[in-house]
Parts: structure tokens; C-alpha cells; sequence
């Protein structure tokens, strides 16, 4: 949502930011409230087990779905838009990543294996991930239905329609993939299960960036381009670009 804060701020005496200050504080306690219930109602969604026998290219070899989990009990996976024959990964997927990353080395202390799964050939993933110098599970699923299954590869018989089925309904989408997270359970026998899958703007829960720009008087400052990450970069480009430069 656009403001003038920044340009037109108002200026107030200490006694009266604190008044307004601790009104923020009432709103900011309710929303925080209002997430741990969607939180709980998130784990409560029923399960579906995954009956498909997924196996993706990875640099040791081929893998199982199972394999991802890594022996936890838990896998969180990022759909990355890595299409065949790409140059580079998404941008934006490239900005989830950034978080995902450092994210990665605290997850398996609470039973939570991460992985990331794209449709670009394995060849075409390694030399990317390296470049970007994350150390992460990053498998290809080229050649099997796992994108298309989870809603986040489309085919070009899907492409040629108006509307592909994306984010739990039909809409138009300007490319061939798509952003998301799937969250996958392991239970004692082995059997693997879908719980959860999240997209667009769903993605942005770990965008800390994000959540750092929403603390400042600019906020994202996006209302004025031509669309919402147009300023984002891949982490190795900004210094060659001169959209990074501070204004004034």
C-alpha cells in the first residue's frame, strides 16, 4: 500500500509518537495472534499421501522423494523457476534462495530436511548454483511430473490458453514456471504425504528482506515500477547495477 510517510512525514513531540507508538503495538500484537491461529490451522490440514514414485537427478545419482528427507521426518521443498534451456535461475526464486540458504544449516535441528527442486536438467541447475554459492540439495526433476503434479511447470498446450491452473484456481501467468512451496511428512513405515503447498505471494514468508524493508519509513517503495521486484537483482549483479545506487 503506497503512503507519503517519507515525503510528508508527520513530526510529533516524544509523548505523542509513544501514544502512537504503543496504538501500533495493540494492532501488531493482534496480527501476531491472528498468524499463530492460521499457524495452527495450517498444521491441522488433513494429509494426502503421495503414491507417485518421484525421482529426480541429483549429483550423486538418481533420487527418491523419500531420499530428500534425508532420514528426518520432514521436507520442505522450493519449486524454482529453473526452466529448460534457461540461462539463469529466477531472480526472485534467486531472492527466496538468499534466505533459504542460511535457513537450511538450522532446519534439521528440528527434524526438517530442505530441498530445492526445479524442471532444468541437473547440467544446466550445477553450474547456477555454484556461481550463486549456495549450499543446498537443488535435484532436477526434468523428465518427470513432479512440476506439473504441484501446479508450478506448465505445458505449452496450457501456455496457449488464457488461463493455466495456478495458486488453487485458474488465472493467467506470464511464464512456463511458476514460484511455490510444498511441504512434505515421513511417517515410521516410510510413507511419504503432501501436507501443505503455498504460492505467489504465499511465498513470501521467508523474504526476510522484505519484512525488513516493511519496518522503514519507505517501506518496499514498489508502487512506482512497472512491477513489484522489478528492482531486484540476482546477489552478484548489484554492484554492477546502477538501480542499487542510494537516492536522495
Amino acid at each position: 500500500m503506497k503512503t507519503n510517510a517519507f515525503k510528508n512525514p508527520k513530526v510529533v513531540s516524544p509523548e505523542q509518537w509513544l501514544a502512537a507508538r504503543r496504538e501500533l503495538l495493540r494492532e501488531e500484537k493482534e496480527f501476531t495472534r491472528l498468524g499463530d491461529r492460521l499457524a495452527a490451522h495450517r498444521r491441522e490440514l488433513p494429509w494426502v499421501k503421495v503414491d507417485k514414485a518421484y525421482t529426480f537427478d541429483a549429483p550423486g545419482g538418481r533420487v527418491s522423494l523419500a531420499d530428500l528427507f534425508e532420514g528426518r521426518s520432514q521436507l520442505v521443498v522450493q519449486h524454482f523457476m529453473f526452466g529448460p534451456g534457461w540461462e539463469e535461475g529466477c531472480k526472485s526464486c534467486s531472492f527466496m534462495m538468499d534466505h533459504f540458504n542460511a535457513a537450511a544449516v538450522h532446519l534439521p535441528a528440528r527434524d526438517v530436511s530442505f530441498a530445492t527442486i526445479s524442471h532444468a536438467p541437473l547440467a544446466e541447475i550445477l553450474p547456477f548454483k555454484e556461481r550463486m554459492g549456495w549450499n543446498v540439495n537443488w535435484v532436477s526433476s526434468h523428465g518427470t511430473d513432479f512440476n506439473h503434479d504441484y501446479h508450478v511447470s506448465f505445458t505449452p498446450e496450457e501456455m496457449a490458453k488464457d488461463k493455466v491452473y495456478y495458486n488453487y484456481g485458474l488465472r493467467e501467468f506470464p511464464s512456463e514456471e511458476a514460484p511455490g512451496v510444498s511441504i512434505f511428512a515421513r511417517d515410521a513405515a516410510g510413507a511419504v504425504y503432501h501436507t501443505y503447498s503455498t504460492y505467489g505471494r504465499g511465498v513470501e514468508f521467508i523474504m526476510g528482506t522484505y519484512h525488513i524493508l516493511d519496518l522503514t519509513p519507505k517501506g518496499r517503495d514498489e508502487a512506482e515500477m512497472e512491477y513489484g521486484m522489478e528492482w531486484l537483482r540476482h546477489h552478484d549483479r548489484y554492484a554492477r547495477s546502477t538501480d542499487a545506487v542510494v537516492t536522495h
